[in-house]
C-alpha cells in the first residue's frame, strides 16, 4: 500500500504539515485558557504525525515527493520536495512533537507560568513548524528562513525554563549569538552558492556545481561556510558549547524535544549539501569526510564522553552524551561509504529516540522529587519503577547493549569501520562504548542497588509520574527494544537515505 490517506489530503501532505502548525500557532498564542492551547497544540501534531507517516509511505512508493509552491514549477517557484534522506527525519520531528505535547500537559504546570503557558505552546509549534520546513524544502535560501523560523522561538522556549531555574535566560543569550553566527555562516554559504549557480533550487544548484565546482574556488568557500555554519547548528565538536546549558535549564520537554531533533534536523542539512548539493567524490569533499568530519567526530566522542562522566548535573551528562552520540554519527558520515553513511544515519534515528525517552525520563523525576543532581538517584527504582524501568532501556540503548537499537546502529558503525579499514574507529566506539557504561552506570547503580533516602527517620513514599508523561515515555522506551530486536525498518529507511546520498543524488 503506497498511502493510506487518499486524494486532496495526501497530495497536499508536503505543504500542510509546515502550514498547519504555523496557523495554530496564532491561534494558541491568543488563547485565554492554557489548557485550550495545549488540546490545539496536540491535535495539529497528531495531524502533521499522520501526514508524515503518510509522506514516508509515498516515497517509499514513489521514490521523490515534489510539491512546486503557488504552482510555479522549480527551479522558478519553490519547491519541496521530500526523498528517502529527509522523509524518516520529517517522521521523526512530528512523532517526537506528539511525545513532547502530551508531556507538557502536566510539565509545564510545574515550569511555566499561567500566564506564559498559552504564548509557550504558540512558541512549540513555530519550532516544531520551522524544523519541518528546514527538512522538506528543495529551497536554499528557504532553508535559512525556517532554520531561523524554529531558532528563534527555540531561544524563547529555552528562556522561558527561568521560572525554574535563573540560568535559563544566560543559556538562551548564548544560544542566541552562537546560533546567529551559525545562521550567518549559513546564509554566506549559500550566498556564495548562488554567485556561483544562479539559482536557489538545491536540485538545480547539484546540475549546476556538477559542472564548475571542482575547479571553483567560490563553491569551495561557499561548502566551508554551509559546513561551519550547519556545524554549529548541530553541535559538532568544538562548536557545541551553547548545547550543555541549553538542555540542562529549559523547560523539560522542550530539552527533549530538541535533543530528539533540533540537531537531528541540522544534521540532515548536512547530508543534503555534501552528499547531494555538492558532489561527495570531489578532492575538497572527500577531503572533508575523512579529515574533518571523521576526525571531529571522533574527537568529540572522546572529550565529550570524558566530560560527562565528570558532571554532576544528570541533564548535563544526557548533554556531552549527546554531543558524544553526534560524534558517532559524523565518524559514519566522514567514511563517504555506503554502509558508513547508512549506520550514521540509522544512529541519527535511533539516537533521536533514545536521548528523547532519557530527557522525559529526568523530567519526571524532577517532577515528583526534585531531584537534578546524579548524587540524588539514589533509591529511585524503589521509588518510580516504572518510569525508571524505561530510563534504564534507553540508558542501556545508549550504551549499546545487545536488544537496543543502539546496539543495532554501534554494530552497523562498527561493520562499515572494519570494511573501510579504519580499525582505529574501530577501538574509537569500542572504547567510548565502555565511557558511556561509566558515566550511565553510576544512574543506573544508584537507582537499582543504593538505598531510597529517609525523611524523619521514615522512608520516602513511592509516586510514579503521571500518566502523560508516562504514556511518551514508554513509547520511545518500548521503541527503542523494537528496533533493537527487530531492526529491519530503520535499516531499510537507512538504506534508502544512504541510496540517495551515494547512488544518483537528488
Amino acid at each position: 500500500m503506497s498511502t493510506f490517506l487518499t486524494g486532496w489530503l495526501s497530495a497536499e501532505a508536503p505543504v500542510l504539515i509546515v502550514v498547519l502548525p504555523l496557523v495554530m500557532a496564532a491561534f494558541c498564542a491568543v488563547m485565554p485558557k492554557d489548557k485550550i492551547a495545549w488540546i490545539i497544540t496536540l491535535i495539529t501534531t497528531l495531524i502533521c504525525a499522520v501526514l508524515a507517516f503518510d509522506i514516508v509511505l509515498q516515497v517509499q512508493s514513489a521514490g521523490v515527493l515534489s510539491y512546486a509552491l503557488g504552482g510555479w514549477d522549480p527551479p522558478f517557484g519553490i519547491e519541496y520536495r521530500i526523498d528517502g534522506l529527509n522523509a524518516p527525519v520529517v517522521l521523526l520531528i512530528s512523532a517526537i512533537g506528539v511525545i513532547c505535547t502530551l508531556y507538557a500537559l502536566r510539565s509545564t504546570d510545574a515550569e511555566i507560568e499561567p500566564k506564559k503557558r498559552a504564548p509557550f505552546y504558540a512558541a512549540f509549534l513555530v519550532a516544531f513548524a520551522g524544523l519541518l520546513g528546514m527538512v522538506v524544502t528543495g529551497d536554499a535560501f528557504n532553508v535559512f528562513v525556517f532554520l531561523e523560523v524554529s531558532s528563534i522561538s527555540t531561544y524563547v522556549l529555552v528562556a522561558m525554563g527561568a521560572s525554574r531555574d535563573r540560568r535559563a535566560l544566560n543559556s538562551a543569550y548564548n544560544y542566541l549569538i552562537l546560533g546567529s553566527i551559525g545562521a550567518t555562516f549559513f546564509v554566506i554559504g549559500v550566498g556564495f552558492l548562488y554567485m556561483e549557480t544562479g539559482t536557489l533550487n538545491m536540485m538545480d544548484m547539484a546540475d549546476q556545481l556538477a559542472v564548475t565546482a571542482d575547479g571553483s574556488r567560490v563553491a569551495q568557500l561557499a561548502f566551508a561556510f554551509i559546513v561551519v555554519g550547519l556545524g554549529l547548528k548541530l553541535a559538532m565538536f568544538p562548536l557545541h558549547l551553547w548545547l550543555p546549558g541549553a538542555y540542562a535549564y529549559a523547560p523539560t520537554a522542550i530539552t527533549a524535544f530538541l535533543a530528539a531533533t533540533a540537531t537531528k534536523a541540522a544534521l540532515y542539512l548536512l547530508l543534503r549539501f555534501v552528499f547531494t548539493v555538492f558532489d561527495p567524490s570531489l578532492a575538497f569533499i572527500g577531503a572533508t569526510l575523512t579529515w574533518l568530519l571523521a576526525v571531529l567526530g571522533v574527537v568529540g566522542m572522546f572529550v565529550a564522553s570524558f566530560q560527562a562522566i565528570f558532571q554532576t548535573d544528570a541533564r548535563r551528562v544526557l548533554a556531552y552524551s549527546s554531543v558524544a552520540q553526534i560524534g558517532y554519527i559524523l565518524l559514519g558520515v566522514g567514511m563517504g561509504t555506503t554502509l558508513g553513511v547508512s549506520a550514521g544515519y540509522v544512529h541519527l534515528i535511533n539516537h533521536g529516540i533514545i536521548k528523547g525517552a532519557l530527557f522525559l525520563a529526568l523530567g519526571a523525576f524532577w517532577y515528583r522529587y526534585g531531584i537534578k543532581r546524579v548524587s540524588d538517584f539514589n533509591g529511585l527504582g524503589k521509588l518510580m519503577p516504572w518510569t525508571m524501568s524505561a530510563f534504564t532501556i534507553a540508558a542501556l540503548a545508549l550504551i549499546g547493549i545487545p536488544g537496543t537499537a543502539g546496539f543495532v546502529s554501534k554494530f552497523q558503525l562498527l561493520t562499515a569501520a572494519a570494511d573501510n579499514g579504519w580499525w582505529w574507529a574501530v577501538g574509537a566506539v569500542v572504547v567510548t562504548s565502555i565511557l558511556a557504561v561509566i558515566y550511565m552506570g553510576r544512574m543506573l547503580e544508584a537507582a537499582w542497588l543504593q538505598p531510597a533516602p529517609l525523611v524523619n527517620g521514615k522512608p520516602v513514599a513511592s509516586r510514579e509520574a503521571p500518566w502523560p508523561m508516562m504514556v511518551g515515555l514508554w513509547v520511545l522506551a518500548i521503541a527503542s527494544l523494537v528496533f533493537g530486536i527487530m531492526p529491519a525498518w530503520p535499516l531499510e529507511l537507512a538504506s534508502g537515505a544512504a541510496q540517495v546520498m551515494l547512488g544518483g543524488g537528488l
